[in-house]
């Protein structure tokens, strides 16, 4: 047998024995997702529960891969981080895909279950979502629904609550960085995934080649402060916006709050169940605060706020708070929220500079304290506080009608990301945009185009008055049936 001919079927031998290997080493498994319709890849990683003991409890952290279609893809994936904190990235893939299709093109997108959420350990309380409205949105029922999911959860084989924080998170993100061999990520994070992301930055700062984080909230914005403060600044927001096409707005919000407490009669959203309750202040605020994430949302809210000041009808109201945030995806693993919440927040609540909002008090303040007063709280690196300057490009953006990230957030974050070098860091505002801007107008482009920039020069500054300039959606006005013409008049 000629040399050439022996080496050619010595290197098919070799490649058929290597084949098996290959493919058994491989992290991933062909699996589906409900709501995307091709073939994805899907892996997990073993990771100690407390980062300190490697040889104590461990945990499963799950993940999916919507493989890049090209053959000549790239090697630098691009990593979705979910918000919340408690939302599962695997179940956002179907919702997010279609704002990353392009990139999708030529890069494979990962997404991780952070620990706490999804199949990751999760730490889901009950949905709540079915029971009465009073029994959702009044605080002592809430607060005892949390006491008794905290029971249940440290009961859990992995239920030691303190080992949820951000920073170990992020260890377990770059642990499945390594197992699948990505070089380098480009992170795309969502309201708290903005925080995981630059925390991850500040701990693997050569493993990120660019990052999008869209509606900061950044590590030292302590939230249960801030939502008091961004929350009465969109309400406010919205009761200008809308002075024109509905003049007494403001002082039927006032009458509103001044007619409280009152008993009402609404129909539970969900279930058509009419039920009867006493609404006030608290209650009325959570009720109005949830549309206010999403300006399609809130333009209804003129028309729902005048109905119930002027004829006693709360349906328009209860039934915006419950459409927001209804679906599987969107809803959050409150275990992991409060672990979070309890162990970054609360500790700085005490120095909090954020004035409380005149309509929403020190309410968040209050019951987040009162939770965290029992939920068990990991240690938190004082440096997990410091936004170090970016070692590599950072687009971010903000909803200028945001209730709960609004641009002050993002633009004390970009100028200490900008620090040293300002050509890395570009903020965008879209003025009339709520909570999250990635699925408006022409948004995923420009993140497209960031991301496939073939080197930093390039990647920014972006274009961005395409998004700039989407108006707010204007108010919603209930149709006005006309009584019917009864027939003799007709003739």
């Amino acid at each position: 047998m000629p040399f050439p001919a022996r080496r050619a079927l010595a290197l098919a031998a070799a490649l058929a024995l290597s084949a098996p290997l290959a493919q058994a080493a491989s992290p991933l498994k062909p699996c589906r997702v409900d709501g995307i319709a091709t073939e994805l890849q899907c892996g997990s990683l073993q990771r100690p529960l407390d980062p300190a003991r490697p040889d104590g409890p461990k945990i499963e952290v799950n993940y999916l891969v919507v493989p890049a279609l090209a053959r000549n893809k790239q090697p630098d994936a691009v990593l979705l981080l979910a918000g919340g904190p408690g939302q599962s990235a695997t179940l956002l893939a179907s919702r997010v895909l279609p704002r990353l299709s392009r990139l999708n093109n030529r890069r494979d997108l990962v997404f991780i279950d952070q620990r706490g959420t999804g199949k990751s350990a999760p730490l889901q309380c009950p949905d709540d979502s079915k029971l009465p409205v009073t029994e959702q949105l009044d605080p002592a029922a809430q607060l005892r629904r949390i006491e008794a999911c905290r029971a249940d959860l440290e009961k859990l084989p992995y239920g030691d609550l303190r080992f949820f924080t951000t920073t170990i998170a992020m260890q377990d993100l770059d642990a499945v960085r390594e197992q699948l061999g990505v070089p380098q990520w480009n992170l795309v994070g969502a309201s708290y995934g903005t925080r995981a992301a630059l925390e991850y930055l500040r701990l693997f700062p050569t493993k990120v080649r660019r990052t999008v984080i869209d509606g900061v909230a950044p590590p030292d914005m302590v939230l249960p402060a801030s939502f008091s403060t961004d929350g009465q600044a969109a309400l406010d927001r919205l009761l200008d916006a809308h002075a024109k096409t509905h003049p007494t707005l403001r002082a039927d919000w006032q009458a509103l709050l001044a007619s409280l407490p009152r008993q009402v009669t609404v129909q539970q959203p969900l279930t058509g169940v009419p039920e009867r309750f006493t609404v006030d202040r608290q209650l009325l605020l959570q009720a109005v605060r949830a549309p206010l994430y999403q300006p399609a949302l809130a333009a209804a809210l003129p028309a729902a706020i005048q109905a119930a000041a002027r004829d006693g009808n709360f349906a328009g109201l209860f039934g915006l708070t419950t459409a927001f945030g209804n679906s599987p995806a969107m809803r959050l693993a409150m275990g992991m929220h409060y672990s979070v919440v309890c162990a970054e927040d609360l500790p700085r609540l005490a120095g909090a500079t954020d004035a409380p909002g005149t309509d929403f008090r020190t309410t968040s303040a209050e019951q987040y304290a009162a939770v965290c007063k029992t939920w068990p709280r990991g240690n938190v690196d004082p440096a997990f506080y410091q936004v170090p300057p970016a070692p590599s490009p950072v687009l971010l953006f903000s909803g200028g009608a945001d209730p709960a990230t609004p641009p002050r957030h993002g633009e004390r974050i970009a100028k200490a990301l900008g620090q040293a070098q300002p050509a890395r860091v570009q903020h965008v505002v879209v003025p009339e945009a709520g909570h999250g801007v990635m699925a408006v107008g022409c948004v995923r482009d420009l993140i497209f185009r960031f991301i496939d920039a073939r080197d930093d020069a390039a990647a920014l500054p972006q274009d961005a008055a395409c998004a700039t300039r989407i108006p707010r959606p204007v108010a919603f006005q209930p149709i006005q049936a006309s009584p019917l013409t009864p027939p003799e008049a007709a003739k």
